[in-house]
């Protein structure tokens, strides 16, 4: 009797749980990944690919990720690897940690009414999955995985700005693939909410909150207004303590 063969197992981590070799086996040496190393919407004003130069951008990466480090807090995404073998990643982080992604653009500003200091707020901006990987749901997995990624670390709700050919189309472009398409994220269980430019539109995802962290919030708006009534009512409480001592004082 033939023995099945073993289906491939996909393992996701965040990055600070992964090594800087294995990121750099996913971003390569060659094309887009290397030569941005995720930082599109890192990137400060004036600053571009040619300008800031690969090597920075690479060492800017690696700082974010705070690979190697399992017991960080922070990290900037997810690593997923196929049967031990590192084959993707995907940036997921609070939307305030995007500074290219907070200027008045209409992606994904347009026609929404949103506080962009709302770090409750997370956004997926970026895809990589090597050569030879590909169109194994990779990036789908990716997808599904950040969305549990960011609801356990508080999000509120996590968007996605994938790009379409046209209005109804759900395939992007080949060179523009790194920010997902529609179907990547629908089948994650996000929702379109906007689509302010004819080939791109905004995905979202909201998050239940729990009874628990709505307990939390609770306590933390309650002490918050008791330290504001301190602090008001403490100058009016002196007053009133001078004015009794006034009163009884023995001539």
């Amino acid at each position: 009797m033939a023995e099945t063969e073993a289906a491939p197992v996909l393992t996701i981590v965040p990055a600070n749980e992964a090594s800087w070799e294995a990121v750099q086996t996913v971003f390569g040496s060659r094309g887009e990944p290397s030569s941005c190393h995720c930082q599109r919407y890192k990137m400060l004003p004036r600053e571009s690919w040619a300008s800031v130069g690969a090597e920075e951008l690479a060492c800017r990466l690696r700082t974010q990720t705070d690979w190697g480090q399992p017991e960080s807090c922070t990290t900037s995404g997810l690593v997923a690897y196929l049967d031990g073998e590192p084959v993707g990643w995907c940036a997921v982080e609070p939307r305030t940690a995007y500074p290219r992604l907070l200027r008045n653009t209409r992606v994904p500003w347009d026609g929404r009414s949103e506080d962009k200091a709302d770090d409750t707020v997370w956004a997926v901006t970026c895809f990589v999955t090597r050569k030879g990987y590909r169109r194994r749901g990779v990036s789908r997995s990716l997808a599904r995985a950040a969305v549990e990624y960011a609801r356990a670390r508080g999000a509120r709700a996590l968007e996605g700005y994938p790009m379409i050919t046209k209005p109804g189309q759900t395939v992007a472009l080949v060179g523009e693939l790194h920010v997902g398409t529609r179907s990547i994220f629908e089948a994650a269980g996000f929702a379109e909410v906007s689509h302010p430019t004819r080939r791109r539109v905004v995905m979202r995802i909201d998050f239940p909150i729990s009874s628990r962290r709505r307990r939390a919030w609770s306590r933390a708006a309650l002490s918050s207004a008791l330290a504001v009534f301190i602090a008001l009512a403490e100058p009016v409480a002196g007053e009133f303590r001078q004015a009794i001592f006034a009163a009884t004082r023995v001539p």
